[in-house]
């Protein structure tokens, strides 16, 4: 049997079985997983050549956008009668005897069609550098071998999948902020209009992109209010019904008539925003950036600024207390308008943002009453639960805002100012400055037991913590600590409130703001010491 031994010989013991056609044995054993290998690597390429092609698609999807928004500026400009030169100066002619003359409206068309131009440089800028960057990456894995890896194309297309897909709400602001510069103008526009309920709400997402979201997201939801509130009116329930004691509302009517009577409260609260967003803009009521809206939460949710946050030099945020909701938003918004006002005259000529932050469930009753003895405000939950989302707004602002850090300050009143100060113990919140009005305890005794960055262990400088109570605010009469004995002094150090100490009290340590005698919902009226000192604080000045 030569010619067997021979091939057994050549295969390094490997051969064909008698009445087999199948190659067999060690070396057909190395030779099909080298084969299976091989086709791993052949599909790990085809992927990163498709992730090639699909980025040169978006290339070239958004230097057409941004091309075609260059050519309408210079059509504009041409029909208009201005010159643009190649290094994009403008020029016009401004004799009004001349057949070329441009008009009197000459120069602010010019300044607002150089405006669109450098928007479409800068678009075209983006794209091109983040597609660079993904081009750069995937031809690396060629040239490195990287790209045959199956377990490197896993993490391509995870980080593909991820460029797709709305991070959740939550999400830490180094991610978000990643994500969402990682993306074309093209694709940020596309998640705009087609999710504007996810973008508008999520925190770490540019001021401007959000107003935009949620400009479309505030159309949509109250034409969805209306709809519901016109359903509910097709099902009002008996409203009368008869007991041994007579005639009386019947329960389910009771029902109906609060759910309508909450649809048509996020109504009114929609309205007032939309009031507020179609306002003329002046220097004492700057442009509105429209920062959060969930009309579907219990009460509803809206957070609306002043002036863009991430371009100020101070932001101050303002949290309100029991009763705020989507309803009463108008309200809030007209304290967070007086500090803006209040800022300016303190700090002329500085960029302030004022926001109207009304994002939590808010307790919705705040005195014992027959029917209930014990109100929403003694609970410490709703301050619990508003903890995480306060912390992610505020720490979405430092990681939006542009240029050097800017001075932010937080107001709290009245039950905010529990949120605030449960945040700051719990969470940590990055700002400058905390102000307390009204306060019925803040969760902590002493000022410097709040927080600016709990995972640095940075606490708040007492000097940089203000409080303000009017004379004429009772809220430390109906707030007091439930296990306090009938006798207890509010002069003495260890006087507390239901939530901890009382900020005005000295052993505390804040810093105290006059206010005369203002009652508990007034401390923002124009010309109150309190409202002249809250300018004061939000543009870092002294406090005179």
């Amino acid at each position: 049997m030569p010619g067997r031994a021979a091939v057994c010989a050549a295969g390094g013991g490997a051969g064909r079985r008698p009445g087999s056609a199948h190659w067999t044995g060690t070396a057909s054993d190395h030779a099909q997983a080298r084969i299976r290998f091989l086709g791993t690597e052949l599909q790990s390429a085809h992927s990163e050549l498709d992730f090639v092609s699909k980025a040169l698609a978006k290339a070239a999807e958004q230097f057409a956008l941004a091309q075609a928004h260059l050519v309408y500026a210079l059509d504009d400009a041409k029909s208009a009668k201005l010159n643009v030169a190649p290094d994009g100066r403008i020029t016009w002619d401004k004799e009004p005897t001349s057949a070329n003359y441009a008009g009197a409206g000459a120069e602010t068309t010019a300044i607002a069609i150089s405006n669109r131009i450098t928007a479409a440089l800068n678009e075209a800028d983006h794209a091109d550098q983040e597609i660079s960057a993904r081009l750069n990456h995937l031809a690396t894995n060629a040239s490195n071998g990287l790209g045959l890896d199956a377990a490197m194309v896993a993490k391509d297309q995870a980080a593909e999948t991820a460029r797709e897909q709305i991070p959740a709400k939550g999400t830490d602001p180094a991610s978000v902020k990643k994500w969402w510069d990682g993306l074309t103008d093209t694709e940020q526009q596309k998640f705009i209009h087609d999710n504007p309920d996810q973008v508008g709400n999520l925190d770490d997402v540019p001021a401007v992109a959000r107003d935009q979201a949620n400009r479309l997201n505030l159309t949509r939801s109250q034409a969805d209010l209306r709809k519901q509130l016109s359903d509910l009116d097709k099902s009002e329930p008996l409203s009368v019904t008869g007991t041994p004691y007579g005639a009386t509302e019947s329960p389910d009517h009771i029902v109906w008539k609060a759910e309508r009577d909450a649809l048509q409260g996020k109504l009114k609260g929609i309205q007032a925003i939309q009031d507020r967003l179609d306002k003329s803009v002046t220097e004492q009521d700057p442009r509105p950036f429209l920062l959060g809206l969930d009309a579907a939460a219990p009460g509803g949710r809206a957070i609306l600024a002043l002036n863009d946050p991430d371009t100020a030099d101070h932001v101050a945020t303002f949290v309100p207390g029991t009763e705020s909701k989507l309803a009463d938003v108008g309200g809030t918004m007209d304290k967070a308008k007086e500090m803006y006002r209040s800022a300016i005259d303190a700090s002329p000529g500085s960029k302030v943002s004022t926001i109207a932050y009304v994002n939590y469930t808010a307790p919705q009753s705040a005195r014992p009453s027959f029917t209930q003895p014990v109100p929403d405000a003694a609970y410490e939950g709703y301050a619990k639960d508003a903890e995480q989302n306060l912390y992610n707004f505020q720490s979405g602002l430092r990681a939006t805002h542009q240029g050097s850090p800017s001075h932010n300050t937080i107001i709290r009143h009245s039950y905010g100012s529990t949120v605030v100060g449960y945040a700051m113990r719990d969470k940590g919140l990055p700002v400058d400055t905390v102000v307390f009005a009204g306060s019925p305890g803040v969760g902590v005794d002493k000022a410097g037991g709040l927080n600016v960055d709990l995972a640095k262990g940075t606490k708040m400088d007492p000097s940089k913590v203000y409080a303000v109570l009017g004379g004429d605010d009772s809220i430390t009469d109906w707030t007091p600590d439930p296990f306090a004995p009938d006798n207890y002094n509010p002069r003495s150090d260890d006087y507390h409130l239901r939530f901890g100490r009382d900020p005005m009290n000295p052993a505390f340590g804040a810093q105290h703001l006059p206010s005369q005698n203002t009652d508990h919902d007034h401390y923002w009226n124009k010309g109150t010491p309190s409202w002249k000192r809250f300018g004061q604080v939000i543009a870092g000045r002294p406090v005179a």
